[in-house]
């Protein structure tokens, strides 16, 4: 494996790492040729044993045969840009979590049909744009039994550099793609929605026949407005988590990893 010292910011090679926008990896020459980025070891590990395809690394030198020895043994023979800790942060405008970062490919994603088919639980997120919340829901949902992610193409990008990172690597463990059509049409799929949002005919997340439900796609809503009132008239629940204090919501994330802790599938047979 070829190792490349970086001496300016004009290397060859690099630009992925330091000068491309999250928006242009994504649409690189289309999603053949798609862009994103992991980092930190662990969250490079878990994307490798997903099936991940690895194109170039960045690692500090002292890594090499260090923190990223494991990981570059797995690599396969593609190159790897190194120099001292000051000149990579430089380069990337952040100090590398543990030392390394590696460009990946980005995978052909599968249809909602093939996302929701065999799925019990499953969420959907609508216009969530915080990079943060967006790594959080997909750590909650690998951990708690969430069956796959449909997002609306108002939402943040799962593969986002710093939603990667969040969700330790999560969003490699739960199958997800983007929703091209209305909550109302999962019905078609054999899916009841649940919207997480609050309304005069709000039924409590621990409704008994809310928690029976075979197959349910939870609805969570974006973090300023929520869900659109068209949305919320279109699901078959409208569900509220029950507070205390006269706290009237949650930050979505957090909303997200209750609705997920209750709802979960059970055997109910």
């Amino acid at each position: 494996m070829p190792v490349i010292e970086i001496s300016s910011l004009s290397q060859d090679g690099v630009e992925v790492f330091s000068a491309l926008t999250e928006a242009q990896l994504r649409n690189r020459l289309h999603s053949e040729q798609g862009l994103f980025v992991a980092e930190s070891p662990k969250v490079i590990d878990v994307a490798l044993n997903a099936g991940y395809v690895p194109v170039s690394l960045l690692c500090e030198r002292r890594h090499i045969a260090g923190d990223a020895a494991a990981i570059i043994d797995r690599c396969g023979d593609i190159p790897i840009y190194t120099g001292d800790r000051q000149l990579l942060a430089s380069l990337t405008g952040y100090k590398l979590t543990r030392g390394v970062l590696c460009a990946m490919r980005r995978p052909e994603l599968p249809s909602v049909e093939e996302v929701c088919r065999d799925a019990r639980r499953i969420v959907v997120i609508d216009g969530v744009v915080d990079t943060t919340n967006i790594g959080a829901i997909f750590r909650s949902a690998a951990a708690l039994g969430i069956d796959s992610v449909l997002l609306t193409p108002s939402s943040c990008d799962p593969l986002n550099r710093r939603a990667v990172r969040v969700s330790m690597g999560s969003v490699f463990l739960v199958p997800w793609t983007w929703l091209d059509r209305p909550v109302a049409d999962l019905g078609t799929l054999g899916l009841r929605t649940a919207a997480m949002a609050l309304s005069d005919d709000s039924v409590s997340l621990d409704d008994p026949a809310l928690m029976a439900e075979p197959r349910l796609a939870i609805v969570m809503g974006t973090e300023g407005d929520g869900l659109a009132a068209h949305t919320i008239a279109s699901t078959d629940y409208v569900v509220r988590i029950p507070m205390a204090h006269n706290v009237d919501s949650l930050n979505v994330a957090a909303a997200a990893a209750v609705a997920f802790w209750q709802l979960r599938y059970r055997n109910l047979r």
